[in-house]
């Protein structure tokens, strides 16, 4: 049981996993719109989702070329319950996780065929602005 109990504690302790696990409270979420809002390579993005997947914390569901992700409903593995609801209660003032929400707003307005198509691009100015104002020193 000790290797079910480390498979969630290493999927979760990595920050990429734990900012997918907060996004997807929201809801489902297709690979596309994820990459997008955590600015990662798809091939990093699918990474983590498999190691949230095979730890019991998520669920995928395939439409027709898109797979959609969400918080495991069904209990997969004992611990992971214990451990979505440690996450979801935590992290609600972090800054980070804040900006990811506020690009996931940004995201769920686009049509998933547009953001597939072109990426965190089909986000615009808005989502760069923020980001240079940020790593400038003034806030967003």
């Amino acid at each position: 049981m000790i290797e079910t109990f480390e498979t969630v504690a290493k999927a979760v302790a990595d920050p990429s996993r734990v900012r997918i696990l907060k996004l997807l409270e929201g809801g489902e979420l297709c690979v596309c719109q994820i990459t997008a809002v955590l600015d990662l390579a798809p091939a990093t993005v699918s990474k983590h989702l498999a190691a949230l997947k095979t730890a019991g914390l998520l669920q995928q569901r395939r439409d027709a070329k898109w797979i959609h992700y969400r918080l495991a409903e069904r209990e997969l593995n004992p611990y992971a319950p214990a451990f979505l609801e440690l996450v979801k209660a935590s992290l609600t003032g972090d800054p980070t996780v804040g900006e990811d929400l506020r690009v996931l707003a940004l995201v769920n307005a686009l049509p998933v065929q547009v953001l597939c198509d072109q990426g965190r691009a089909a986000l615009g100015p808005a989502v760069r602005n923020a980001e240079t104002a940020s790593c400038c020193g003034t806030p967003p």
